[in-house]
């Protein structure tokens, strides 16, 4: 049997040796555990930032012309993004008990907190491209919900509502709407352009046919299922039947 002892230098290499083989170890242990799990914490924490930051209502997902939003359609689109579930302070929608002390307030300082901003809502909800009456639109509708007996400015301008440019409102009306039976001629709808099958219709003159269009008649629902102003219904009327004189 050999008696032989290491060496100081021999007993810190072996040491040494252990040590480095513990640490490769914990790190294999480690990546494998975190494989597939890998995270930038820098991007990660750029893109949350750039969500937070992005402004409220960046944009109006509507299909309606610029400046022709109806209330709700701004409610929906804009203002629901705090007010549906009442955040940052902001009085829930239909929250009688919010709104209350707000809308005894008045109209105009309604109206100046929507346009201009107001604690933390930015002015007009974020949505710099809303038209002052479109907000006003919304503070209407949100406030009506809420106890508010609010009229919301009309569609179109104060002075011409129901003057509409049907080539313009009206066609885009149609085109989203309209079309569906109107282009076809699907169940029983006179077909876009279709003379023959206007002319009996337009016999009783344009304010009867918006009448019968406006409350529904057969297969078509009121206002063709459309759910925009009386004023832009009027234009896609218009725009059909100037098609089919």
């Amino acid at each position: 049997m050999s008696n032989e002892t290491k060496a100081p230098g021999q007993i810190v290499g072996i040491l040494l040796g252990v040590v480095v083989l513990v640490v490769a170890t914990i790190y294999l242990l480690a990546k494998l555990a975190t494989s597939g799990f890998d995270v930038n914490a820098e991007v990660m924490t750029k893109e949350a930032v750039a969500a937070r930051l992005k402004p409220v209502g960046e944009s109006v997902a509507s299909d309606a012309p610029p400046g022709m939003k109806t209330g709700e359609q701004v409610f929906k689109a804009i203002c629901i993004t705090c007010h549906g579930a009442g955040l940052a302070g902001s009085p829930k929608f239909g929250d009688a008990g919010a709104w209350g002390p707000r809308v005894a307030k008045g109209w105009e300082m309604l109206t100046d907190h929507a346009l201009h901003g107001f604690n933390a809502m930015p002015a007009k909800g974020g949505a710099a491209d809303l038209t002052d009456d479109e907000v006003k639109r919304a503070v209407a509708y949100m406030g009506n919900a809420g106890g508010g007996k609010f009229t919301e400015p009309p569609v179109g301008g104060a002075a011409g509502a129901a003057a509409l440019d049907p080539a313009v409102v009206g066609k885009k009306i149609y085109e989203s709407v309209c079309v569906a039976c109107h282009g076809s001629g699907a169940a029983g709808a006179p077909k876009f352009g279709d003379k023959a099958a206007w002319a009996p219709r337009l016999k009783p003159g344009l304010d009867e046919v918006l009448k019968i269009a406006t409350k529904g008649l057969n297969a078509m629902p009121p206002k063709g299922g459309y759910t925009g102003s009386d004023a832009e219904f009027k234009a896609a009327v218009e725009y059909l039947t100037n098609a089919g004189k």
